[in-house]
């Protein structure tokens, strides 16, 4: 583990931690060590929620191992949920006639293009590139159309199996296509996530501290992606995966382990409580 620099004096009072890449394994799986520092965070009174590109729906075998109480922000920020998944805190679509210049632009590249709503995602072809894992991965099957359906989606996707270089290429055209009315960005080298503009990261931190009162320098973050880079820059303490690239590690405060050798249960023991200890 290495740091970038030394956290600020002010005490740590919640943690924001991505999912994908930082608090499961490669296999999406929750290991003990993990779940257990979320309990230590629990017991030593600092908040504890989490932030995805997934749906709602898709954070929902997380929800009871980590005890979690707080809303989640699914769709990078898309949608604020409080972790029954029925009570909308708040969400953000994309504007009228946007979709259809982003799912244009997607097309061009020849990528496959995933809507999502708050309660569902849609596939054009269900047999299509990573479809089979994210259903997977999320636990629930999406509905398929020839013609994706006409509403303005909390979330859009554009997927392609192993040719993460189109889907960088892919991401620069559509900010360029969206302009000021999207964020979009990658979630995983793959997987493109393009939303509201107000719908990212950094977002998520800015309103979860309105919502709890909670100062942003107060609040610590933990990600892997390009995505999480716009919480980092919200938060007081930053920490990136050691699978994270050598960007978003030179973005952070602390770059902690991979997330298949314990990172997160490791950069929470010693980012966040050693240092709470410290300054107790």
């Amino acid at each position: 583990m290495a740091s970038k620099n030394e956290a600020g004096a002010q005490p740590i009072r919640m943690v924001i931690a991505d999912v994908d890449g930082t608090l499961v394994t490669q296999d999406k799986v929750l290991t003990k060590r993990a779940a257990e520092a979320v309990s230590r965070l629990h017991e030593a009174g600092i908040l504890f929620t989490i932030t995805s590109g997934r749906p709602p729906r898709g954070m929902a075998m997380l929800i009871d191992p980590l005890k979690l109480t707080l809303p989640l922000a699914a769709f990078n920020g898309g949608v604020l949920i409080q972790p029954d998944l029925k009570t909308v805190v708040d969400q953000k679509f994309l504007p009228a006639g946007v979709p259809e210049q982003v799912i244009e632009a997607i097309e061009n590249h020849g990528l496959d293009v995933w809507l999502y709503t708050d309660i569902d995602w849609f596939v054009r072809d269900p047999n299509a590139p990573h479809v089979a894992r994210e259903q997977w991965t999320v636990k629930f099957p999406p509905p398929w159309s020839r013609r994706l359906p006409d509403s303005s989606p909390c979330r859009q996707d554009c997927r392609c199996q192993r040719r993460p270089r189109r889907v960088a290429q892919c991401e620069k055209d559509v900010q360029q296509a969206g302009g000021s009315h999207i964020s979009a960005a990658r979630s995983q080298p793959y997987y493109l996530d393009v939303t509201h503009p107000q719908a990212n990261k950094g977002e998520v931190v800015l309103s979860l501290s309105r919502l709890l009162n909670i100062p942003a320098a107060q609040i610590a973050t933990i990600g892997d992606m390009p995505n999480d880079v716009l919480m980092f820059k919200k938060s007081g303490v930053s920490i990136a995966m050691g699978n994270a690239s050598p960007e978003v590690r030179a973005a952070a405060t602390y770059v902690t382990s991979s997330n298949q050798e314990e990172g997160f249960a490791n950069a929470i023991e010693k980012f966040v409580l050693n240092v709470r200890s410290a300054q107790a």
